[in-house]
Parts: structure tokens; sequence; C-alpha cells
């Protein structure tokens, strides 16, 4: 196994053994270990708690090849190893005995990290921001539309309710679904900052609280699941698709991005225009410069253009501002002279992304802007790639984005998105049979 050293080993032993404690004192029956693969799929496995002290040890042993991305048939052997400082009860299974859940990271049998697994990936460019001195704190802002029933093909989703942004809807119209899942959420220490109803009919949004880039990827994954569960108990139906319909803006995850060196924010500097750092500004053009690599991460689907490129404020531009509310980059000045709100917002990711890739190239494509001095221009205001071919395209010519994601994400992902391209360009769609149909 990877050794550790005793500081960082005793609490790790402490942490475990109020885990295990927690598990008895609880009553918990089923701890449910949680990953991600390469996709961003949540993936589970559940365990006996006589078998969570062992696994905290050794791992759990699992079949790599039959997860999406993680391994070829000769190379399956994998671990899943709980991180204890992740546990949490599930507080929807309320009856006795309960349930909880842990995040695992995965490696492989040698006990060296998988190079597969997501939440590696982004550990690694924290660790790179770290040895710069750096910790990288995220705030996501997370939209997602509640449809009244489950989705049949064929057949136009509709939505719970007809309310705009901010509107107060009727608590009938979703069931008081907001309420529900932040206490949820809440109780499985997924803290929560704001809520409210976004701009199309039954379109919502809540915002988590500031943590470390890693925890949020975590709590993202959490509050899909939960939203999710939420929505079943309700007798609707939660997605986070980007753009489930034409005439309505998309479902963005607009995240904000700040540096911090010790308590200091190192994107602040008093005096300076917008009271942004030279750190800032590197960081901000790094993004600027690498966008087009690195969107086919944050915006993974087919689905994920039309709603860069289908108005309702997306950022479709490589652009960066403070008032312009569509562009990729938005400096907030909500307090502007406040330096722990000193913050970039990136307005390019969806909520169905795989939070830990798109972290990872967004925070590794700031980094590189800082490490190698990048100044920040006006902006191009060229486009984005129009459509996941061209973002794919993009990616598979980048450095930057091959280096971060590792050879065997880097290549599994580039073939994943070329095969989903291709299905969906042989798709005959309704547009064509409405408009061709009737007159050819």
């Amino acid at each position: 196994m990877v050794p550790q050293d005793s500081s960082s080993g005793a609490a790790l032993n402490k942490q475990e053994e109020f885990v295990l404690r927690t598990l008895e004192e609880r009553d918990i029956r089923f701890v449910r270990l949680w990953f991600t693969d390469v996709l961003g799929y949540l993936k589970s496995v559940a365990i006996a708690p006589p078998e969570l002290e062992n696994a905290f040890a050794e791992g759990i042993g699992f079949d790599g090849s039959a997860i999406e991305g993680f391994a070829r048939g000769t190379e399956s052997d994998m671990l899943a190893k709980p991180d204890p400082s992740t546990f949490s009860v599930l507080p929807w299974r309320t009856a006795k005995p309960g349930a909880a859940r842990i995040f695992c990271d995965i490696v492989l049998p040698d006990g060296t990290p998988s190079p597969s697994d997501p939440r590696n990936v982004l550990k690694r460019v924290l660790k790179r921001a770290a040895d710069l001195g750096f910790t990288c704190y995220t705030h996501p802002e997370i939209e997602f539309f509640l449809f009244k029933e489950a989705p049949v093909p064929g057949v136009k989703p509709i939505p719970i309710d007809s309310g705009g942004y901010f509107d107060q809807t009727p608590a009938a119209l979703g069931h008081d679904f907001r309420r529900q899942a932040i206490t949820l959420l809440e109780a499985t220490g997924v803290s929560v900052e704001f809520s409210h109803h976004e701009g199309a009919p039954g379109q919502q949004e809540i915002d988590l609280r500031y943590a470390d880039a890693l925890s949020t990827a975590d709590n993202i994954m959490t509050f899909r699941h939960i939203i999710k569960e939420v929505a079943l108990d309700q007798g609707v139906f939660a997605s986070f698709m980007p753009k489930p319909f034409t005439e309505f803006p998309g479902s963005g995850m607009h995240t904000h991005f700040s540096l911090f060196k010790g308590e200091a924010n190192a994107f602040y500097e008093a005096g300076r225009e917008d009271q942004l750092s030279d750190v800032a500004r590197s960081f901000i053009a790094g993004v600027i410069t690498h966008a087009p690599e690195l969107v086919a991460v944050t915006n993974q689907w087919v689905n994920s253009y039309k709603r860069l490129h289908g108005g309702g404020e997306a950022p479709a531009r490589i652009n960066w501002g403070k008032e312009n509310r569509d562009a990729l980059i938005r400096i907030p000045m909500y307090k502007p002279k406040k330096e722990n709100s000193t913050r970039i917002e990136f307005r390019a990711p969806d909520s169905a992304c795989n939070p830990y890739l798109a972290f990872a190239v967004t925070i590794a494509a700031g980094l590189r802007g800082i490490e190698r001095g990048y100044k920040l221009e006006k902006g191009s205001n060229t486009a984005l790639p129009r459509d996941l071919n061209e973002a794919i395209s993009a990616m598979e010519k980048s450095e930057l984005v091959r280096e971060i994601l590792g050879e065997h994400v880097f290549e599994y992902f580039l073939r994943n998105k070329r095969a989903e391209w291709e299905d969906y360009r042989r798709q005959v769609t309704a547009y064509e049979l409405d408009r061709y149909l009737p007159v050819l």
C-alpha cells in the first residue's frame, strides 16, 4: 500500500474509529460505497458494517472492466478504498436499520491510485495547486428541471409549473420540492446557500456553499442523487439534461472559482481594477486560452451544445466581463471591496457534467495561466465549439487536457464521445420529419 506519514495516518485512524463507532450507535446496517465512472455516473456497492474496517485497510475488490472507462479486461482488478472523511448517514433511509454512504478512491492491487478514477484526476490537479501554495474553492449554481412524469419516447415532457425567474409558485406545484431537497442535503452534510425558481417553466436552481474543489465535486454527486430521490418520492421526475426545450433556456452549472494562500484570497488585490490580482488575471487568461480544448469535458453531451448556442444568456463565445451575463467568464461585483468575495464565475459547465473532470481541466487551465504568466487581454470573442464534434476535435489536439486527464481517461473519453456523435448524426429527428415529410 502507499505509505502515509505518521501524523496523517493517526488522523485517518481517528476518523475511521469515529465512522465505526457511529455505525454502531446509529444502528447502521448498510454502508454504501460510492464512486464515479468516467462519464460521471454514480456507482455504488453495499457492504455490511463488519466489513468496513477491512475496507478501510485493504479496499473492496471489483471488476474495473465492467465500469465505463475504468479498465480493459486484461487489467480489470481494482479496489474501492473508502475515504472516511466523506462518511454520512443517508437521511432519506429513515426506517431502521439505517444506511450510510462513503465516497471511495479507486486503487490498483499494488495500492497506487487508479489513473482512470475521476476523483484521482481531480486530486492530482489539486496537488499541483497545493505545490504552488494554493487551495482552490468552488461554488456551483446547479440548475435542473422538474417534470410531471418520467420521460416517454417521442412525447414532449411537461414541466410541473409555468413559473419564471424567482417566481413564488404555489406549494402544491412540486410539493414543496426545494424545501424537502434542501432539508435532506443539509442532513447529509451538503450545505446550501440559497434556492429559487429559474427562468424556464419547471426549472429550479439550488446553489451550494463554497467548499474546497474535491468536497464540492463529492457534494454535486450527492446533490444529483438526492434530487432524483426526492423527485421519485414526490411522484415527479427530475432531469439535469442541459437543454430539454427549444424555446426555453437550458440548465447550466455556473461555477465560482477562487484560489487562497492560507487565509488570504490570492485573487484579491486592493486598488487594482475590479480588485483582481495578477494571479486572478492569469487564471482567467488560462481558462479563456484553453476553453475550446476543455469544453468537451465541461459540456460532454450532444445536447450540451443546444444550451450553449441556444440563447438564454448561455455563454456561446469566448469572452469575459462584469455586466454581460452571457460572458464565458464573469467577474461578480455584488461586494466588490470584500476580499473573500473576489472570485470568477465560469459559466460554461452544465449540470450534467462529470464534476471531478470538469473541475480538473478548468483549474488546470487556470494554473497553466499562472505558471506561464498569461496576460489577460480583452478576449477574442470567438465562438465556443458549436457542437460535440467540434469540441472533441479541439480536445483531441490538446496537450493540456491529455496531460490532466491522463492517457487512459483521455483516450476513453474521446472514443466514447465520438461514438455518441456518430450515433446522434445518424438519427432522423422530429424537426426533419415535421419540416420535410409534408412537402417533399
